[in-house]
């Protein structure tokens, strides 16, 4: 399996349990130490925990390692790492106080969502330079598939 497609199916299992705000940013030619990052929210603990359980459960039917994963105490930022792919679970407060998308800004994002409850959706991301800032801002654009 790919480390794209086990990304894509992460995300599934994490919509499962009604993550909000799932994106997937692409990290390989960024020379990051993984090929993707999982990003999603959750608005209570258990949710949080409910959430990484489910994407724990259903990579392990699917064949892929857990090789490390941490925050299961606190519930603020839960991180599971499958090495290619690894996945932030993030209270909402906490995703917005690390912004991990600023953080890793140059990487291609793509949203993901349900695809029950939004089955033609597709937000397509532009990236732009913001001149003398060295930071790429971008643009959404909604659209149906």
């Amino acid at each position: 399996m790919t480390s794209r497609t086990l990304a894509k199916r992460i995300a599934d299992f994490a919509l499962s349990k009604k993550a909000a705000d799932v994106v997937m940013l692409d990290l390989r030619k960024l020379g990051a130490p993984t090929d993707f990052f999982v990003i999603c929210s959750a608005d209570s603990d258990t949710q949080v925990k409910a959430i990484a359980d489910a994407v724990r459960d259903g990579t392990e039917q699917i064949g892929a390692r857990l090789w490390h994963s941490e925050g299961f105490r606190a519930l603020r930022w839960v991180l599971l790492d499958y090495v290619d792919v690894v996945v932030h679970v993030f209270k909402k407060e906490a995703r917005s106080f690390y912004n991990l998308e600023r953080l890793w800004g140059d990487a291609k994002s793509t949203a993901v969502h349900d695809r029950v409850t939004h089955p033609h959706a597709r937000i397509t991301l532009r990236a732009r330079s913001v001149p003398g800032s060295g930071v790429r801002e971008r643009k959404r654009r909604h659209g149906k598939a």
